[in-house]
């Protein structure tokens, strides 16, 4: 990037991708990034303003649209004293906390994906002398989110010796039990730089140079800035007598060495913006893939961190965000720094906004952030078209979609083709009632009538092939509209036998599934891939929209050892994937050689739900009767399980729980009183007609979704569960959870009386390391 040395302020409108050489252009050029230039003239008043306060020296600003530097200006004074130095938009500046995100957090994310830890990881497995003081289960994802247990600084004095800073920082204890709450810590990154040291064999100055500013090309970034730079460095206060010139503010990380994974990075408004830009586009930088898109969405997703909400070492949404744009959009992430620096990036408004300043000098006195959020609202408010799929932090509701209501399925795409990816084939069709064309015709028929296509037989899954039987074993049976053998997949065997399969060389699938682990038609084609593995058949999914939408990944991940007919494969309680997601998840993640074929939804966004498809709801089951109860099946399904009923053998099954013994006011208020998202309980009573409790009296509660946009199922499940528990101890048989929970840990932490916040905190690492895992396996934005 060209370099200006003028001390004049600048504005500098250039219309060239991140990174390029600057130029100057002229307004109509800003237009074509999707920006109203005259709207970005309010920054320099504000940031004159600032001055003129004494809230900073001087500072850069720094917007990115569309690819494109659309404002780049520098103000004021880079040094006040000892000698009053122009700013200059190549001024370098101590980055202060932006270290955290920028250097440390990347450089886990990159050893992450280099398969040399995990989120989940204790940091004890990789610092063994970390274990101390019960520290052995603190987990990377912990000091990530900042829910480590940590203080946010140990003492000065624990840093005079540089022999004795990471005995001192072993042994020290926690202020409260990690995964339980958020409280901003330097602690937790400094052991995190310590982990990228131990897992890497570098120093984080040498691994972050290599793998992160050079691959970048940021080339005015790193630890231990050189003489070269010296010139531009922004100066801050003084230690014993010198102005910090190049040496790290942070006393921590300055007794560290001025290379700690809290504090250290030196920086600039291009090399952030370089940075900001390879974020946006997924990881890309220009030809070369840097971080995978799975890396950056797990990076950047909003995790409960106590009632905020953090990414994975960036800020999302909490009490140190008043940097952060109200206009931003809820995909943004962000940090700010001590010294006065501010980077916030925001994919729902392809936007970076990068503010720097070194407001401590000279006295320490300055403040940035409330100027930051001011300039954040107006580059916001610049933008011409926003992005479509996204929310701003303003907004209650749910995001505005593209045009709803013409979703096709896998099987009305095979249709229209012709069923030429069945053309030749003699066909075993896995499917019950809900096998349905947008226009409300059976997908056996369809494919029988086909000339080129041989249906040879048809098989069932739970529920039987009209999906109208409650039972545990459904028999063998002809179906009337074709003729055709109907082998049961849920009776003696559920995998299709050597027998059934031998007159047919393709099983297709399909049957809609409602997006929770242990509804069991995803086990039934998992079984069924693995004969078709085996016996070297095609296997091909008529994919089907996520009824309860593709984007909500929520719930412990199943342990391993615990699989079963209700938990096939390694998913937590809500998984957020299609059939067809989970079919190639399955054959990749089993190490199945198959011949797969997905043949996928059109015109669906993995937001919507059900209702935004425009397809016709049939009920998958006996008991799942409305898109409602899909809803809310993830968190209530998960307690039938338990001695309560569900409300099986009502109109309204998992619309409401309830047992002869509970007391339902009680429970009721307990939830109530959490205040909880999007939803509120009335205490009631009901009979069951059949099923658990047929015929008694039970008293429960009903659920009351006052906003779906808002409402969290799995979460509710576990605050039920603990409502359960504190309201009526062991007349609640917990124990009972194991079978569709299948984790260890999670039961656990139910049973010894821990709060939902905690349970939730448990398992975020592992549900993290879930979401990486799936984003290979997606076939839809």
């Amino acid at each position: 990037m060209q370099k200006f040395a003028s001390w004049v302020a600048l504005v500098i409108l250039i219309s060239v991708g991140l990174p390029g050489s600057a130029k100057e252009t002229s307004d109509s050029n800003s237009a074509t990034a999707g920006i109203d230039a005259t709207r970005l003239t309010q920054i320099a008043p504000q940031v004159e303003a600032a001055i003129a306060r004494q809230e900073i020296p001087g500072g850069v600003v720094l917007i990115a649209h569309n690819g494109k530097t659309v404002y780049r200006q520098a103000f004021g004074n880079r040094s006040l004293q000892p000698t009053k130095v122009p700013m200059t938009a190549d001024t370098v500046f101590d980055m202060a906390s932006i270290t955290k995100p920028v250097a440390t957090a990347t450089s886990v994310m990159l050893l992450l994906e280099r398969g040399q830890l995990k989120l989940s990881d204790p940091v004890a497995k990789h610092l063994p002398g970390f274990a101390q003081n019960g520290k052995e289960k603190i987990t990377v994802y912990q000091c990530l989110t900042h829910q480590a247990g940590f203080v946010p600084d140990s003492p000065l004095s624990e840093y005079e010796k540089s022999e004795e800073i990471w005995p001192n920082l072993f042994r020290l204890g926690t202020e409260y039990e990690p995964g339980t709450k958020f409280v901003y810590s330097d602690v937790g990154f400094q052991i995190l730089g310590k982990l990228v040291e131990q897992v890497s064999g570098q120093t984080l100055a040498q691994f972050t140079a290599e793998n992160i500013f050079a691959p970048l090309e940021m080339g005015d970034s790193g630890f231990l800035p050189g003489n070269d730079l010296r010139d531009r460095i922004a100066p801050t206060e003084q230690r014993n007598g010198e102005w910090m010139i190049g040496d790290v503010h942070d006393p921590r990380s300055f007794a560290m060495g001025n290379v700690a994974g809290h504090a250290g990075l030196f920086s600039t408004v291009d090399d952030l913006a370089k940075y900001g830009q390879m974020m946006l586009a997924q990881g890309k930088n220009g030809n070369r893939q840097f971080l995978a898109p799975a890396t950056i969405r797990a990076m950047t997703a909003a995790y409960p961190s106590g009632k905020h909400l953090r990414g994975l070492g960036w800020d999302k949404l909490s009490k140190y965000s008043s940097n952060r744009g109200e206009l931003f959009t809820d995909r943004a992430f962000g940090h700010g720094g001590f010294t006065g620096t501010v980077l916030w990036i925001d994919p729902g408004l392809d936007l970076v906004m990068v503010v720097l300043s070194n407001r401590v000098h000279p006295d320490g006195k300055g403040t940035v952030n409330q100027l930051a959020g001011r300039i954040a609202n107006i580059a916001a408010a610049a933008i011409v078209k926003p992005m479509t799929g996204t929310k701003l932090l303003t907004e209650s509701t749910e995001a505005t979609y593209a045009k709803d209501g013409q979703t096709l399925c896998g099987v009305d795409v095979i249709v229209r083709d012709k069923f030429a990816a069945l053309a030749g084939r003699k066909v075993g069709l896995i499917m019950n009632h809900t096998a349905l064309s947008r226009n409300g015709r059976l997908t056996s028929e369809l494919i029988h009538e086909a000339e080129n296509v041989e249906l040879a037989c048809l098989f069932s899954p739970e529920h039987g092939i009209a999906g109208a039987l409650d039972q545990s074993n459904i028999d063998d049976a002809t179906d009337p509209a074709t003729g055709l053998p109907i082998y049961s997949l849920y009776g003696k065997s559920r995998t299709p036998g050597e027998e059934q399969l031998k007159n047919i060389d393709t099983l297709v699938f399909d049957i809609q599934d409602i997006g929770t682990r242990f509804y069991t038609y995803i086990s039934t084609m998992g079984n069924a891939m693995k004969v078709a593995a085996e016996r070297g058949l095609r296997f091909v999914v008529l994919d089907r929209p996520n009824s309860i939408g593709g984007v909500e990944v929520a719930g412990p991940v199943l342990d391993e050892g615990w699989e079963s007919f209700v938990g096939f494969h390694t998913l937590p309680l809500r998984h957020g994937m299609t059939v067809g997601e989970l079919a190639q998840m399955f054959r990749a993640e089993l190490k199945l050689d198959l011949d797969l074929q997905v043949v996928p939804v059109e015109q669906w966004e993995r937001g919507w739900h059900w209702d935004r498809t425009g397809l016709t709801w049939v009920n998958p089951s006996p008991n799942m009767r409305t898109p409602l109860q899909a809803v809310l099946y993830p968190g209530i399904g998960l307690l039938e399980t338990t001695n309560l009923s569900v409300g099986r053998g009502t109109d309204t099954p998992f619309e409401w729980i309830g047992a002869p013994w509970m007391r339902a006011s009680e429970l009721a208020s307990w939830i109530n009183d959490r205040a909880l998202r999007g939803i509120r309980c009335v205490p009631t009573s009901f009979t069951p007609a059949s099923s658990k409790f047929k015929g008694e009296l039970c008293h429960g509660v009903r659920f009351l979704i006052t906003d779906r946009a808002t409402f969290r199922p799995v979460s509710f499940g576990f605050e039920l569960a603990c409502a359960l528990r504190d309201v009526h101890g062991d007349a609640w048989e917990s124990a009972k959870l194991a079978r569709l929970l299948c984790d260890g840990r999670a039961l656990e932490l139910i049973t010894d009386g821990a709060n939902p916040e905690k349970i939730e905190a448990e398992y975020q690492a592992e549900l993290t390391d879930f979401l990486i895992r799936r984003d290979r396996y997606l076939l839809y934005d």
